[in-house]
């Protein structure tokens, strides 16, 4: 494990999420974002069947840090979770509890020399899978002044996205994480800076992960990856990723008689109310559903 990633991790929404997807004895379970295993240990305290998870994380430090819940007899995937889902579906496996906490992980965060952070200086990086080809820096320094636009616009919803975009273009060739949030904070008033260039950063870290299209390939698969009277329960940390599951799970409930889906949570779960002791969970927001025995 990284020397700057904390060996104790604080999951998300931890009483909620075992709440809504009320681990019994004996339940298989499948993480599709395992992170450092927070949720997945506190999920094994009441299922007691290790054998039975299947944990899924595309970064390399933290399927090393998972390792202690391989050796109990977890299966470990390290792979993005739409490709892991794809391959679990046409294995025919079925889970009765599946989790999905959206987003960059706290020791992601935490590790500066990935890239996520606008406050401290890091090479231009945010892969959360340091196999993929594609890096912030290529963002920044490769696409076009109109796809990045385009990108701050769509997954930063941030409405200086062409100023930005073109600042960024002029300024190249960028580096460093500080270089460019201090070309972004130059060209947008100084009391939205620090909201702009939190917009802009996240938006080049979809961009770079491909976060909202792995999303919705992965909503759909859902259903079939679930037993029937199966639990889900998937937190996101904004309102694009919050807004796909809403509709997702609303289309669901629409569908009738073939319904798949019965959602649990009418209203999400969120982190400001539910979860005050950790700082991370602020923006978290955490929906669940159950498979109908239809």
């Amino acid at each position: 494990m990284p020397p700057e990633v904390s060996s104790h991790h604080i999951p998300v929404l931890l009483d909620a999420t075992l709440q809504y997807l009320d681990p019994q004895q004996g339940n298989s379970y499948l993480d599709l974002t395992a992170g450092y295993g927070g949720h997945a240990r506190a999920v094994l305290e009441r299922t007691r069947a290790a054998s039975a998870m299947t944990l899924v994380d595309r970064d390399e430090n933290a399927i090393t840090a998972l390792g202690p819940l391989q050796q109990q007899g977890a299966t470990l995937l390290h792979s993005d979770f739409l490709t892991a889902a794809k391959g679990l579906v046409l294995e025919g496996k079925r889970f009765d509890l599946i989790l999905a906490d959206l987003g960059v992980s706290s020791p992601q965060l935490d590790v500066t020399e990935r890239g996520f952070s606008f406050r401290r200086e890091a090479a231009l990086d945010m892969r959360m899978d340091q196999r993929a080809e594609l890096s912030a820096a290529t963002v920044v320094n490769d696409w076009s002044q109109e796809a990045l636009a385009t990108a701050i616009w769509r997954y930063g919803e941030e409405q200086k996205s062409r100023r930005i975009a073109e600042a960024i273009v002029a300024a190249r060739p960028l580096h460093a994480t500080t270089e460019l949030a201090d070309v972004i904070q130059a060209v947008v008033p100084r009391r939205k800076a620090i909201d702009a260039t939190m917009r802009t950063f996240q938006a080049i870290r979809i961009a770079v992960n491909e976060e909202l299209t792995l999303i919705e390939g992965l909503l759909g698969l859902i259903p079939d990856l679930l037993t029937p009277g199966g639990r889900v329960a998937i937190i996101s940390f904004h309102s694009l990723e919050d807004r796909l599951v809403k509709r997702f799970f609303a289309e669901e409930e629409r569908s009738g008689y073939e319904a798949r889906l019965r959602v649990l949570t009418k209203r999400p779960i969120g982190g400001d109310t539910h979860d005050v002791t950790n700082p991370r969970a602020r923006s978290a927001k955490l929906r669940a559903a159950v498979k109908t025995k239809n």
